[in-house]
């Protein structure tokens, strides 16, 4: 890659900074069911963006050890939580997940009480499919008898990382279940790739779009389960045989730049970096972690140099695709807007943090 640690430093810190710096400039307008105003792109709203944002950083403090990102983190709960918390539901759950970690890592009681009643909330309200899986129910549309990609990564993540922390067993076996039946409807047994979504009204998985930044929370969210959570060995055996089936149609499928386009198998839809770094991430990870080929890592170590190349000179991760709805044709999907956001961030973060695991090792070894 010719580049090294320290060069991968500097661009981390480049890309936290265009994170913190995001503002909505008006471009969506996208109000919420209550009537307020939506907003995924700053980086103070809480929202899915920014809960992916904030895994990202929580992270990165975690690999670093550094007191800047550790206070940067809690300012923000703080300044949320004392605003008061918006109406539960998939979306709004993501900002949880981040919050688990940073409570398990420091036990500060501040975090206690509001991430044990959402977890709790989560059980008793979230609604529920056939099956028991988590509609995707979000701040301004409720998708019913509908299963995304999404909810796996913005929900079941939290619900596994805090039972694991808490003591609270029935938080992971949740955790396990929908990570199970999201799989049962969304994994393409045909293909390996993941479905963006399904209904069970008409059961169907709508355009059957093999969206790449749904495969992505896939790729990144069943390592990121095994990283937060102790799952049952058939659990984890039979998520990582879906795994390993997803990555093997992934390699192929990797364009000449490193990156993935954004209906994987599309060659006419564009070439999109939050897709790309997730599953630049879950490859690099899944090879350190023991659990993929050498392929894996090369495939990854591409993936890292394409989002490198999508970094501007503020910080903003470029060619991030905005937040995505369920396409009833494919050509929804080569029509998303290009937007730089939290996730496109995060998703960034995690991968670049994930490679200077690797160069760093490398370099000790030299």
């Amino acid at each position: 890659m010719g580049l090294s640690g320290r060069d991968i430093r500097g661009k981390l810190d480049l890309i936290v900074a265009g994170m913190t710096g995001l503002r909505d400039d008006g471009r969506f307008h996208e109000p919420n069911l209550d009537g307020s105003a939506g907003d995924y792109i700053s980086f103070d709203s809480w929202e899915w963006p920014q809960g992916v944002g904030l895994y990202g950083l929580v992270r990165l403090w975690q690999f670093t050890g550094r007191d800047d990102l550790k206070r940067l983190i809690e300012d923000w709960y703080a300044a949320r939580l004392s605003a008061g918390l918006p109406t539960l539901n998939v979306n709004t759950t993501a900002p949880m997940l981040a919050l688990s970690v940073l409570w398990k890592e420091t036990g500060d009681s501040r975090w206690k009480q509001p991430l044990d009643q959402w977890a709790s909330r989560v059980l008793a309200e979230m609604g529920r499919t056939e099956e028991g899986a988590f509609e995707h129910h979000v701040s301004d549309k409720v998708n019913d008898k509908e299963l995304w990609d999404d909810t796996l990564y913005m929900v079941a993540l939290f619900l596994a990382s805090y039972g694991q922390a808490s003591g609270r067993p029935e938080l992971g076996d949740e955790a396990a279940r929908q990570f199970l039946v999201h799989a049962r409807y969304l994994a393409d047994t045909k293909s390996g790739l993941w479905f963006h979504g399904w209904t069970f009204e008409g059961r169907h998985n709508f355009a059957q779009a093999r969206w790449a930044r749904g495969n992505a929370w896939i790729t990144a969210g069943i390592l990121d389960l095994f990283d937060l959570a102790e799952m049952a060995k058939p659990v984890k055996q039979y998520l990582l045989g879906v795994l390993v089936a997803q990555v093997n149609a992934l390699l192929p499928l990797q364009a000449k730049s490193g990156a993935w386009r954004t209906l994987l198998d599309d060659p006419s839809s564009y070439e999109e970096i939050s897709a790309t770094a997730g599953i630049g991430y879950g490859l690099l990870k899944g090879y350190r972690l023991g659990l993929g080929t050498p392929e894996w890592k090369v495939a990854g170590l591409k993936a890292v140099q394409a989002v490198l190349d999508n970094i501007d000179e503020n910080g903003t991760v470029l060619n991030v695709s905005y937040g995505t709805r369920m396409g009833h044709d494919l050509q929804f999907y080569r029509d998303i807007p290009i937007q730089p956001t939290g996730y496109g961030q995060a998703l960034s973060i995690l991968c670049l943090s994930e490679a200077l695991q690797h160069m760093e090792k490398e370099e000790q070894a030299a």
